[in-house]
């Protein structure tokens, strides 16, 4: 490995996250599994904790628990506008991404009539899918389909221009693919759309903790995304362009506030996870410099991508050597996450993540990880989708090494 790597404080990283001292079958447990859900710092941890010990309240009560809960709110919304460069008051937070969307959805969809046409992606994960095809269900709209080349692994966006029309309303897209790593081209899909007056909504969940993003350089009118994906608790979050935002009128409750962020957040929010957004944002940040929080998120990003990208590479590399390995990845030239789908010939993928926790406590995923459109077009959910495997700033070279050796040794049984 590079001296960038050998340099990454993966020491002091490690010590921040208590999860990882579990053992499993008397073995140091590998969590190769944060596509799903990266474990949380504990910063994050004692944040939840003192907001609860120190007496959680509700909103707009005139006695000290709640200002302070009005502040923690306040404060992770400053840090989600210092992480994707945008305004403190476009930060709405919710349940998850997914209730998220069906609620934008529902809201865009009131506008929306028989005739109009949304553009969904088929490399997506279907939460940025399904939300749109059942309000398009509900309005008697059309669906097109953005289409992904099965052999690249990349969607054909010369293919766009043969999609947008008058008559389309929003284009949704992956900034990237949680199944296979891809990151696409959002920012040239914008501008095609933008041309056209189009909004574009854009899944920003498996790309956050990987990779630093500026949603005005995305063009994205609304970008989804999740706490619990980068190192922090459930809670999802929606940031949605102040002139779109102001014009949604989302289901409430008819005291609810009518104004941003507010009237997307019905009900009483998760409050004690909210306070555990804005220590998850500073872990990143807190891996870079910068007079600014943002900046200091801009530079923590810019090591985590090298550090994550070499253990990354190394993998891929071995994986390539192993002939009854197949990797499901783009090409080389193409910018991905440090996340790896592959099947092992000989072996179901359940069967085989299986064994390697039983026997090297590596904790791997399979299945169709909700990008079920792609997995269908490879024609592998029959069989049980893929193995993914996925780094993260905490994940060591020494658990890559142990993760290679024990797919050679299963594969030589």
């Amino acid at each position: 490995m590079t001296k960038t790597t050998e340099l990454f404080p993966i020491a002091a990283v490690r010590e921040q996250f208590p999860a990882l001292q579990r053992t499993y079958k008397g073995k140091q447990a590998v969590y190769f599994d944060g596509p799903g859900g990266s474990q949380v710092v504990k910063s994050s941890m004692d944040a939840i904790y003192a907001y609860m010990q120190n007496g959680g309240a509700n909103l707009h009560g005139s006695f000290p628990s709640s200002r302070e809960t009005e502040q923690t709110i306040a404060s992770a919304k400053e840090a989600v506008a210092a992480l994707f460069g945008v305004k403190a008051e476009e930060v709405a937070f919710g349940a998850n991404m997914t209730t998220l969307t069906f609620a934008i959805a529902r809201a865009l969809g009131k506008h929306w009539q028989e005739g109009d046409e949304i553009i969904v992606s088929e490399l997506d994960h279907r939460a940025n899918v399904d939300p749109w095809l059942t309000i398009a269900a509900d309005r008697g709209m059309t669906v097109r389909w953005l289409p992904v080349d099965p052999d690249t692994l990349t969607l054909r966006v010369d293919e766009l221009d043969s999609l947008l029309n008058p008559r389309t309303r929003l284009v949704a897209v992956g900034l990237a693919s949680n199944a296979v790593g891809t990151i696409n081209p959002v920012a040239a899909i914008s501008e095609k759309a933008h041309a056209l007056g189009i909004p574009v909504a854009v899944d920003a969940v498996h790309a956050v903790p990987h990779l630093a993003i500026d949603r005005d350089a995305l063009g994205a009118d609304i970008l989804l995304c999740s706490a619990y994906k980068f190192f922090g608790p459930h809670v999802g979050i929606a940031v949605i362009r102040q002139e779109l935002f102001e014009q949604l009128q989302p289901y409430k409750l008819q005291p609810a506030p009518t104004y941003i962020p507010d009237k997307l957040e019905t009900g009483t929010q998760n409050h004690e996870g909210i306070a555990g957004i804005r220590p998850a944002i500073e872990f990143i940040a807190g891996l870079g410099n910068g007079d600014s929080l943002a900046a200091q998120i801009q530079s923590g990003y810019e090591r985590i991508e090298v550090y994550e990208n070499e253990l990354a590479e190394k993998l891929r590399h071995a994986l390539s050597l192993i002939p009854s390995v197949t990797l499901f990845q783009a090409a080389p030239d193409v910018p991905k996450t440090p996340t790896l789908a592959f099947r092992v010939e000989g072996w179901s993928p359940q069967a085989f993540c299986e064994r390697m926790c039983e026997d090297y406590g590596i904790f791997i995923a399979d299945g169709d990880f909700y990008a079920m459109t792609l997995a269908d077009k490879l024609g592998i959910n029959e069989s049980g989708g893929w193995i993914r495997a996925g780094l993260a700033p905490y994940n060591t070279l020494e658990e890559v090494d142990r993760f290679i050796q024990g797919i050679k040794e299963l594969t030589q049984s």
